[in-house]
């Protein structure tokens, strides 16, 4: 086989390939995301129109409607769309098609969304457009609460000076917080004076307009010097507020107090957050789709400590909810049973073939199979999840058939006396196209899962892929690295004097060879036993198959029978397990 002379003349090559994997391997875990989950990219915009006091079925009819009929014209790609109205709010998802441009999508609807705007309500103003992603989920969350401010100091400092030093850590979303008191300065109004002054609530409200203003003014030149000017009617405190003038008759000014009361309150409260018994604001922090869950939160936690040194200490800050605890927690998980994994396969091979030279080249081929999956997940935008990891704890299994077939049929060659060379050479042009026909035998089985679609496809092609990337790899390592490493290996070894595994060893292995060598014996006694049970069957075929056929008729008539008394029972209120033991004892 070309590729393995090639590998014989070049082993330094592919040796030295093998190393810079091993080299790049940090810098690839470094720069590829970790999360739980691979990335979906469900193809969804959201639009979301807010106009308070405005009742629901006013929502669909006047804004809604509109903004629907105007869409389905200028989007191109469009699957299908969805609207949920409620009171003051308006939710449109606009569904597209697999593959279609979310970011044309989205400056489609925002700019047909400022043309329709003038077609609404006087007030109206432009939606949110947010592109929707399944991945951005919450990953950290924070209870905020002070012993001595009031709500709406601790929703004023967590939203300005909090989030707003968080906002800067990159991968980083986090949505406004939940809880707290939004300062808002309104006017009571007192509409037995308004009536009497002969006002209505539009007259305060014109006043206020027309009177609150901080307008450009430029600058002034007096001699030599230019002053800046200012043009500032907005009052300073808010108990100025009160003395706004509303209207003059004759020498009478109708002032904001007489017909109303200026209080520093807050909007109605829609939600409320309470951490023992004590009201404050949730700050929940959440990743965006491609970033990796792990650095969003080590870098949220790096900042924490330089954002409290700028608020009062009196605000309370509390970790309560961190996903990073439950996505490293699984990838450890998955991570430690891949190893155990790989562990007793080449304990297996161990105690099989009975070679630790031969153990230790099909236990270096494996990860660097795996390192290779993931080598070429990072290059493809994948990330370190749990499907990619269990694709590769799926594969660790199978890895080692190649490389064990390899160095097995070139144990055999070796032990009927041909040179090391031409037994490598020999063993592997007996087996490349069986070995070959295997491996694209367990890939075929993986393909089904790239033509599924929606949240399916986003969560098995990342699993299909470390499969069938390990396997390719490992076929191409058993052509190229295992005939190198046999070769320089067993390059003082001759296997047809000493027999498969080599003198016997002496010191602290001797015990070890010699339980091996004890296996292989019982082992060789049941396969002789086995050949010749074969042996028996196959000269007796009609009696074998006949009683083959009475035993699965006699199995199936059996089954009834063992299910009334080894099938669950239910009874009022409880569950219970009856077995009856070949005595008749009920257990």
């Amino acid at each position: 086989m070309w590729i393995v002379r090639l590998a014989l003349r070049r082993p330094y090559t592919f040796v030295v390939a093998a190393l810079a994997l091993l080299l790049l391997t940090p810098f690839v875990l470094l720069r590829t995301p970790t999360d739980i989950f691979p990335s979906i990219n469900i193809p969804v915009v959201s639009v979301i129109w807010q106009y308070g006091g405005l009742s629901a079925q006013e929502i669909e009819q006047r804004i809604i409607y509109i903004h629907e009929r105007s869409l389905s014209a200028t989007v191109n790609d469009i699957e299908h769309i969805e609207s949920n109205s409620y009171n003051g709010v308006g939710i449109i998802k606009v569904f597209l098609r697999e593959g279609a441009s979310i970011d044309g999508a989205v400056a489609q609807i925002t700019a047909v969304a400022q043309t329709v705007t003038r077609q609404m309500p006087p007030g109206q103003t432009p939606p949110l457009v947010i592109r929707y992603s399944a991945s951005t989920v919450p990953v950290l969350q924070y209870s905020i609460t002070s012993p001595t401010l009031s709500e709406g100091e601790i929703y004023d400092l967590t939203l300005n000076q909090v989030r707003t030093a968080l906002v800067t850590v990159q991968g980083a979303q986090i949505p406004w917080p939940y809880g707290g008191r939004t300062r808002v300065v309104s006017v009571d109004l007192d509409l037995t004076a308004l009536k009497a002054r002969g006002l209505t609530p539009q007259d305060v409200v014109n006043a206020v307009g027309s009177q609150n203003l901080i307008m450009p003014s430029g600058t002034a030149k007096v001699g030599g010097t230019e002053y800046d000017i200012e043009v500032n009617s907005s009052p300073r405190l808010m108990e100025d507020l009160n003395e706004l003038p509303i209207k003059s008759i004759g020498e009478t000014t109708i002032r904001l107090r007489e017909v109303g009361q200026v209080r520093d309150g807050s909007q109605p409260q829609q939600n409320v957050v309470r951490h023992n018994g004590s009201r404050g604001v949730l700050l929940t922090i959440m990743k965006s789709g491609m970033a990796s869950t792990l650095q969003v939160v080590n870098r949220i936690k790096e900042q924490i400590p330089k954002v409290l040194s700028t608020v009062p200490p009196s605000l309370a800050v509390q970790e309560f909810s961190d996903q990073s605890v439950f996505v490293r927690a699984a990838i450890e998980g998955v991570l430690k049973e891949g190893v155990i994994a790989a562990a007793l396969t080449a304990l297996m091979i161990l105690l099989f073939i009975g070679s630790w030279r031969s153990t230790v080249i099909i236990a270096l081929s494996i990860p660097l199979a795996v390192l290779c999956s993931i080598a070429i997940l990072s290059a493809l935008g994948e990330t370190i999840n749990l499907m990619t990891l269990g694709g590769l704890s799926l594969a660790v299994g199978i890895l080692v058939d190649d490389a064990t077939v390899e160095i097995e049929n070139v144990h055999r060659q070796m032990a009927m006396g041909k040179p090391l060379h031409q037994a490598i050479l020999d063993g592997a042009e007996e087996i490349a196209l069986p070995a070959l026909v295997s491996t694209l035998c367990i890939c075929i089985v993986f393909v089904p899962m790239f033509f599924l679609s929606g949240v399916s496809h986003y969560l098995f092609v990342p699993l299909a892929e470390a499969v069938v990337f390990a396997m390719l790899a490992s076929y191409v390592l058993s052509r190229t690295l295992i005939p190198t490493l046999v070769q320089w290996f067993y390059r003082h070894q001759n296997l047809a004097e000493h027999g498969d595994h080599g003198l016997l060893p002496s010191g602290i292995l001797r015990p070890f060879a010699l339980f091996q060598r004890a296996f292989e014996t019982g082992f060789e006694r049941v396969r002789n036993r086995f050949r010749t049970a074969l042996t028996t069957c196959l000269q007796r075929r009609r009696s074998f198959i006949f009683l083959f056929l009475i035993f699965c008729a006699g199995s199936g008539a059996l089954i009834p029978f063992l299910g009334r008394d080894f099938f669950p029972r239910v009874d009022t209120g409880q569950i219970k397990l009856h077995l009856r033991a070949r005595s008749g004892t009920r257990i």
